[in-house]
C-alpha cells in the first residue's frame, strides 16, 4: 500500500495522420491551393475601345430595296428575318452606347481626380449618371427579339404594328438620353482640357402619328405597311451612321487622358 495517489493517465489521443486498428488507412488531405488570378478589368479607355469595334455586332444598317427584294423572292419569309433584325440591332444598339457613354464617364471622372476638379464637376456627372440611367432601364424591357418573332408568326400584321410603336418610342427616349448625355460629357471634357463636340439635339426625332400610320395601314389592307417598314429601317440608320463619326471623337479624347 502506498500513500501516493494513482495517477491516471488520459489515453493518447490519435492525431489526423493515425488511424484506428482494423481501419483503412486516410489519405492525408489535399491542401487547398490559392485560386489563379484573372485578368484584370480593362481600364475605361479599354472599354471604350471596345465598344467602338463592337459597332458592327449591333448597328446592323439596312437596305431597304435589297430587303424588300428578298422578301418578295421568299413569299414573305426574308420578312421574319426583317423583323428579327429591327427589334435586335435597336436593343443592342442601346447596350452598346450605354457601356461606351459608361466608360468614357468614367475615364472622365478619373481624369478630373487627377486634375483636382471632381467636386466642381460632380453636378454634369449626376445629370450624366441621370441619363445613363435611362438607357439602362431600357436594357431590362421586353425586347426578345426570338419571341417577337414567333409572335409575328401567330399574329403577323398587328405584332409588327405593336412592334414599330415600341421601336419608335425606344429611339426617341434614346436619342433623347444619349443626346443629354453627350451635352454634359462635351462640357466635361472640355473643362479637363479635350475638345469633345456635342451630339446636335436637333437630331432626336418626334413620335409617330401612330393611330395615322395604323389607320393608313387598315385602309390600305396592309399595303402602308412597306412604307413604315421603310422608316424603321432608314431612321435608326441615320441615327447609328451620326453615332459612329461622334464615337471616334470620343476615343480620341479619351485616348489622350492616357
Amino acid at each position: 500500500m502506498t500513500d501516493k495517489p494513482h495517477e491516471t493517465r488520459e489515453p493518447p489521443q490519435p492525431t489526423p495522420a493515425t488511424t484506428q486498428p482494423g481501419q483503412p488507412a486516410r489519405a492525408p488531405a489535399m491542401p487547398r491551393l490559392a485560386p489563379a488570378p484573372g485578368p484584370p478589368p480593362p481600364s475605361a479607355a479599354e472599354r471604350v475601345r471596345l465598344a467602338v469595334q463592337r459597332r458592327d455586332e449591333s448597328d446592323y444598317m439596312f437596305n431597304y430595296w435589297t430587303a424588300l427584294g428578298w422578301t418578295i423572292l421568299t413569299l414573305g419569309i426574308y420578312g421574319f428575318y426583317v423583323f428579327y433584325q429591327l427589334v435586335r440591332r435597336m436593343r443592342d444598339h442601346n447596350a452598346r452606347r450605354l457601356e461606351l457613354l459608361d466608360a468614357a464617364t468614367t475615364a472622365a471622372w478619373e481624369q478630373a481626380g487627377r486634375q483636382g476638379l471632381q467636386q466642381e464637376l460632380t453636378p454634369s456627372f449626376q445629370r450624366v449618371a441621370s441619363q445613363l440611367a435611362v438607357m439602362r432601364q431600357m436594357t431590362s424591357e421586353f425586347r426578345e427579339p426570338f419571341i417577337w418573332v414567333a409572335l409575328a408568326v401567330v399574329a403577323q400584321g398587328i405584332i409588327q404594328i405593336v412592334a414599330f410603336v415600341l421601336l419608335d418610342q425606344d429611339l426617341i427616349r434614346h436619342q433623347q438620353a444619349e443626346s443629354a448625355a453627350g451635352q454634359e460629357l462635351s462640357l466635361i471634357y472640355g473643362r479637363l482640357g479635350q475638345h469633345l463636340p456635342a451630339p446636335d439635339p436637333g437630331q432626336v426625332k418626334g413620335p409617330d402619328n401612330y393611330v395615322g400610320r395604323i389607320v393608313a395601314a387598315i385602309f390600305t389592307l396592309g399595303i402602308y405597311m412597306f412604307w413604315w417598314y421603310h422608316d424603321q429601317m432608314e431612321q435608326p440608320n441615320k441615327h447609328f451612321a451620326s453615332n459612329w463619326a461622334h464615337e471616334e471623337e470620343l476615343v480620341t479624347a479619351v485616348e489622350k487622358f492616357s
